[in-house]
């Protein structure tokens, strides 16, 4: 029975752009408010047809053996069947709505309003 590595599918915010990217690894930090992803995965190498969008990515994360996301940044994390293209998605233009920010915990200990 040969166990297949899981990919996992993971969106999350960096500087108003929302990253896609896939990774065999993903779990909670010990760093704490941060989820940690290893072991990311981008196309094949042998591929004729390269996505631009792809290789930045690739060579952003080119040397990085784990990464570490603020909770609040991650949208999402899908446990997928197969890898899709990693790629970044720039904000719509149009779009009238802004995202807030707001701190996952408080230093004060009180309660955010």
């Amino acid at each position: 029975m040969s166990k297949e590595k899981r990919i996992y599918k993971v969106r999350f915010v960096c500087q108003d752009k929302i990253y896609e990217i896939y990774a065999n690894s993903v779990g909670a930090s010990s760093m704490l408010g941060f989820i940690e992803i290893g072991e990311l995965v981008f196309g094949e190498g042998s591929t004729l047809v390269l996505d631009p969008a792809e290789e930045s990515l690739k060579n952003e994360f080119a040397q990085v053996k784990r990464t570490f996301i603020p909770m609040h940044s991650v949208i999402r994390i899908d446990e997928v069947a197969k890898r899709g293209t990693a790629k970044v998605i720039e904000p719509d233009p149009d779009n009238n709505v802004t995202r807030v920010p707001f701190p996952m915990f408080n230093p004060s200990g009180k309660p955010s309003p």
